[in-house]
């Protein structure tokens, strides 16, 4: 798929009045933060920038919306460029796909590896560790300077997207931009709390019920755990609190690949892929039916929890007999 330079892009912004950012559904730092910074640099030159969203947002990521994000599209002011941001096919946001056609230009801006794009601009580099990167890349096209609150949304999407700069997709620069930042002024230690201290307790409780079933398969090597909409009525947690937890399963010792089930509905069941060192996801997901990055990735199961379960489980066992196999 070709790619537009970011300078091609930049120059079809300059000449919109109006630009509507769709992050993907049940968006996390990095969508969240690309699109916060991207639409307070937007503003800053004068354009009429919303961000659309379909749900509430997560509680530790509350602090990057200053008046951005909008579930109603109807009182806005009609967009000439339309930018799916962290995400590059509609699905990812369905039910504002048709919002999203009401652009003149139809933009993707992403790091996901992605198969094909409809839109009319495309800038998806799967190398860069984060969307929050290619933002900064951009705004610096756009000409607009230094300022803390975009540094802040950047700072968020690069920190959660590569692990707090743990994670093997960390570049030298995701340190270099962050180095950068902090001469902006931005408090990365506010960020850093604002996003991982700041739990809410009925959060801890799902996460504890959900690890009470853990299941370790070939000798430790993988790790499996299920968030049930049972559980969230027990807790009183939100689907959405359950990130993280494929961060705790991939740290334990011995385990290389990692999967958190997720049940939505009775046959809507959302998978979260991690790999620790050698393993790789992505192949897995694409198994069944979706995609993302070599260490993390997932994928949509539209069959009941037990089922989802099995195929789950039978797909890294093949993957793990892969490695053993190399």
């Amino acid at each position: 798929m070709k790619n537009d330079a970011l300078s091609v892009i930049a120059e079809k912004i300059k000449a919109a009045e109006s630009v509507w950012l769709f992050p993907h559904v049940n968006p996390d730092g990095d969508a969240l933060g690309s699109c916060a910074a991207l639409c307070r640099g937007l503003r800053l030159m004068g354009k009429e920038a919303f961000v659309l969203v379909d749900e509430e947002l997560p509680a530790n990521l509350r602090f990057l919306d200053n008046g951005y994000c909008t579930v109603d599209c109807e009182k806005l002011p009609e967009p000439d460029i339309c930018i799916c941001v962290d995400c590059s096919s509609e699905d990812r946001f369905e039910k504002r796909a048709q919002a999203f056609y009401r652009g003149r230009l139809r933009i993707c801006l992403d790091h996901h590896p992605a198969r094909e794009s409809a839109w009319d601009y495309n800038y998806i580099d799967p190398k860069e560790a984060a969307t929050g990167q290619i933002i900064y890349a951009l705004l610096a096209e756009l000409g607009v300077g230094p300022d803390r609150e975009i540094g802040e949304a950047i700072f968020a999407a690069i920190t959660t997207d590569t692990g707090n700069f743990q994670y093997s997709n960390t570049q030298a620069k995701s340190h270099l931009i962050a180095a950068e930042l902090y001469e902006w002024g931005v408090d990365c230690n506010k960020v850093s709390v604002a996003i991982y201290e700041n739990v809410r307790l009925e959060k801890m409780m799902m996460q504890t019920k959900a690890m009470e079933g853990l299941k370790l398969i070939a000798g430790g090597r993988g790790a499996l755990v299920s968030v049930s909409r049972e559980i969230l009525r027990e807790t009183g947690a939100f689907m959405d609190e359950a990130e993280g937890l494929s961060k705790e399963l991939r740290s334990i010792a011995g385990v290389e690949y990692a999967a958190v089930i997720k049940e939505y509905e009775r046959e809507k069941i959302k998978v979260s892929l991690r790999a620790k060192s050698r393993g790789n996801v992505a192949r897995i997901a694409e198994k069944l039916g979706g995609g993302g990055h070599v260490k993390a990735a997932g994928c949509t199961i539209k069959k009941p929890l037990r089922e989802a379960e099995k195929l789950v489980e039978r797909e890294m066992l093949a993957a793990i007999r892969e490695l053993d196999e190399q």
